[in-house]
């Protein structure tokens, strides 16, 4: 029988990984924690073959619990943080599992984990270099300011340079991202939300339908109304309103 520990806070993402394996033809005995230090007492009791562990919890995270267990147990981080499990994925680095997964992204996550317990070579010295470089990526996720923005397409995922970056024009929960190239990239995140991911030194919120990088600005008209237009350096024009004039200084320092 193969014992399987599931650590998530979250109430849901744990009986959604409980049904996944229950779906399973293996015989399993399945041991759940809502907290990192109750998902720890669970392991020091159980000594679990494999553990799914969220990255973020309450009391020990589930990085902090892979440096203890990952030498007796196979694990599985569970994240909601693409950008450093995208990372992961493409170094080829480690098991994971990105909320919200389907059925058959989590057969395949089993399906090598499985193999990795019977498994006794030369990769046995990987677990503790693969939780260092988890780290590292999750101390790259919790910077202030992202270097990347993840967008997702049907069928893909994205990475989009920031420094690419020339502005972007909000539509409702969408955001039209202008690169330096010419292309204009879809990204279903709100304006609001991306002014908190971008470094304010180089961004700056003119209206709130646009965030605009302060190098491109080349020009500035003011209008009758109040407000101003933003000449671009590419040509294309966008409007500071009267309620971000306080913004002037800013954009011509």
């Amino acid at each position: 029988m193969i014992k399987v520990l599931v650590a998530d806070d979250e109430t849901l993402a744990r009986q959604t990984i409980v049904l996944l394996l229950n779906q399973l033809n293996e015989s399993l005995d399945i041991i759940q924690a809502e907290d990192g230090n109750k998902a720890l007492a669970a392991f020091e009791k159980y000594q679990p073959d494999i553990a799914f562990l969220d990255i973020q919890m309450p009391g020990q995270t589930g990085i902090q619990l892979a440096e203890k267990i990952i030498h007796h147990s196979e694990v599985v981080f569970v994240t909601a943080y693409d950008q450093y499990a995208i990372n992961a994925f493409e170094l080829n680095a480690i098991d994971y599992l990105l909320k919200p997964f389907d059925d058959e992204r989590f057969t395949a996550t089993w399906q090598k984990v499985k193999r990795r317990l019977h498994e006794k070579n030369e990769h046995a010295h990987q677990p503790a270099e693969l939780v260092e470089l988890m780290k590292h990526l999750l101390s790259e996720q919790e910077s202030q300011f992202k270097s990347r923005l993840v967008v997702k397409d049907p069928g893909r995922i994205r990475l989009i340079d920031v420094s690419e970056i020339e502005y972007i024009v909000g539509a409702g929960n969408y955001a039209e991202v202008h690169l330096s190239d010419g292309r204009k990239v879809l990204h279903r995140e709100t304006l609001t939300t991306l002014e908190r991911q971008l470094d304010p030194h180089e961004f700056i919120r003119i209206h709130r339908s646009s965030i605009v990088r302060r190098t491109f600005v080349s020009e500035l008209r003011p209008n009758e109304k109040g407000d101003y237009s933003v000449i671009l350096k590419n040509g294309d024009s966008l409007t500071l309103s009267r309620r971000n004039r306080h913004k002037l200084d800013e954009l011509l320092n």
